[in-house]
């Protein structure tokens, strides 16, 4: 039945020329490139805690997705069946397994987050949110490269995250001393993780002697996503016990500055991973760029804008 619905989406697709196609293909590919700017700018100018609930619950969802699709391994739909036909690109980006939808799993925890937090005084805002969340689901199975399991579940994931985060900042309300035993457990389940992925089997299915998934391949991403459990512990700490910034508000000075520090995110984003593969090899390379990434966002650029205020404020007294 899945297939089924993946056909007459492509039925539809063909229909109308692929009209809306290319929408589709951005709407993916904002989800998993430069969403992530919107909590860190809401962590670095607006609302720390907010900021912070909503990276929380992206990077355990992205770390325990990366875990089950790596033990899946179900394959793609084109090749369980070869009548579906992915749109545009999608064969060549949407590559490797399939369950869960990592696109799903990316956005549910973020718009979701968004929305979440946004509910009580922004209420039009938030229901914005869901709606790209859901638009962004529906993408993954309207370009013909995941079936609505592997969304549904990816989905599930985010909305599960987003639970556990909750329950877990509501808990560290009350009990601010124990955060340090959550960030070592993230720390080690994450080293778990990175042990578990390199060690497990894989199936090495070939057809016409091409190996259909290289699991070498598939493990860079799983690498990469299972280091956020590895570099938020790490980052976090660092900044509340060393830089204890606070944002100052999108009306303050500082909110210029957080601005300007989305610029080497995006840099670091579209060009930090091919220099350290070839630095590191794959694997490590992937690890490093999003290590980097995480600690520039949690704690490095925070440290500028606690030291902007700072000059600002002497500035001020004078």
């Amino acid at each position: 039945m899945d297939i089924e619905y993946l056909l007459m989406l492509q039925r539809f697709r063909e229909s109308i020329n692929e009209a809306l196609t290319p929408f589709m293909e951005q709407i993916s590919l904002f989800a998993v490139t430069y969403l992530i700017m919107i909590p860190v700018f809401l962590y670095w100018v607006i609302d720390k805690r907010k900021g912070l609930y909503t990276l929380v619950s992206y990077y355990l969802c992205c770390g325990i997705n990366a875990v089950v699709k790596l033990t899946a391994c179900v394959y793609r739909p084109w090749i369980r069946d070869a009548r579906v036909l992915p749109a545009g690109d999608a064969i060549s980006t949407a590559t490797g397994y399939s369950f869960p939808s990592g696109h799903s799993a990316t956005a549910g925890p973020i718009y979701g987050g968004l929305a979440v937090v946004s509910w009580s005084k922004r209420k039009l805002v938030s229901s914005l949110f869901v709606l790209l969340l859901l638009i962004t689901g529906f993408s993954r199975n309207y370009l013909g490269v995941h079936a609505p399991q592997d969304v549904a579940v990816g989905l599930l994931e985010g909305v599960a995250a987003l639970l556990a985060a909750m329950k877990l900042f509501s808990y560290l309300e009350k009990h601010p001393e124990k955060e340090n035993l959550f960030l070592i457990l993230s720390f080690v389940f994450g080293w778990i993780g990175i042990a578990y992925i390199t060690f497990k089997p894989y199936p090495m299915d070939y057809v016409d002697g091409t190996l259909l998934v290289d699991p070498q391949k598939m493990m860079n991403d799983g690498y990469g996503d299972i280091c956020l459990l590895i570099a938020f512990p790490v980052a976090r700490f660092i900044e509340k016990t060393w830089i204890r910034f606070e944002p100052a508000g999108l009306k303050s000075p500082r909110a210029l500055v957080g601005a300007v520090g989305l610029v080497p995110l995006y840099l670091m984003i579209n060009y930090l991973k091919d220099p350290l593969d070839e630095l590191m090899g794959s694997h490590w390379g992937h690890f490093t760029k999003t290590f980097i990434i995480v600690l520039y966002c949690v704690a490095l650029w925070p440290l500028v804008i606690r030291l902007f205020g700072k000059k600002a404020e002497a500035s001020s007294e004078k």
